[in-house]
């Protein structure tokens, strides 16, 4: 499964570094882009441009973190091509649900979660440093999806229908990839290869 890494994921993270000097150098920069109602009235691209622009700098540092850290593993495993469909799908799939449900939002907290649920697909076992703690993926998951759930019963700031959907595109692109992984090893191991020499005892028996 793994594939030649780009490092898309830093290149990702350095092009929302640069968005936020933008933001915080050109004034109503972050009001043109964010996601609001107008996403659905013709201004489409909000529902792209939002991933990328964050509300201050602890949200950057949190989300830059998040990116770097996942990012890096699942960009590892699956190739780089594939790394950048989970986090646009997963961005973009959360913004369309987002808008149904937030006056504004902003943010690549959805793509990030996105990587965060095929990771825990492909690799739940795998050791991830989460919430102050050394735990297996899927735990972290677990934690993650439940500290959403809990959320939207709380007022707050925070997306957490934004970070649910991201997560579950994540698990279905996750088992996607995987059952794909499984099939292709089926068929490699079903396979079946005849020697070279096998061919060539056969015809000198029965073509001559």
């Amino acid at each position: 499964m793994k594939k030649k890494q780009k490092f898309y994921s830093l290149w990702l993270c350095l092009i929302i570094v640069i968005i936020f000097v933008i933001q915080s150098i050109i004034p109503n920069f972050t009001e043109m882009f964010l996601l609001n109602e107008k996403a659905i009235t013709g201004e489409y691209w909000r529902f792209f441009t939002s991933i990328f622009i964050h509300a201050d700098i602890a949200h950057l540092m949190y989300n830059l973190f998040a990116l770097f850290f996942f990012g890096i593993l699942l960009e590892k495993l699956i190739g780089s091509t594939k790394f950048l469909i989970v986090f646009f799908t997963s961005g973009i799939i959360a913004s369309l649900i987002s808008v149904n449900f937030y006056g504004s939002s902003l943010g690549a907290s959805g793509a990030i979660y996105g990587l965060i649920g095929c990771l825990a697909i492909l690799k739940p076992l795998m050791m991830v440093w989460a919430f102050g703690l050394v735990m297996p993926m899927f735990i972290a998951a677990i934690v993650w999806i439940l500290g959403g759930v809990l959320g939207l019963f709380i007022p707050s700031n925070t997306g957490h229908i934004a970070h649910l959907s991201g997560i579950g595109v994540g698990f279905i692109i996750g088992l996607r990839l995987l059952l794909g992984s499984k099939k292709k090893k089926q068929i490699k191991h079903n396979k079946i290869e005849i020697p070279e020499n096998y061919v060539r005892i056969w015809e000198n028996q029965y073509m001559k």
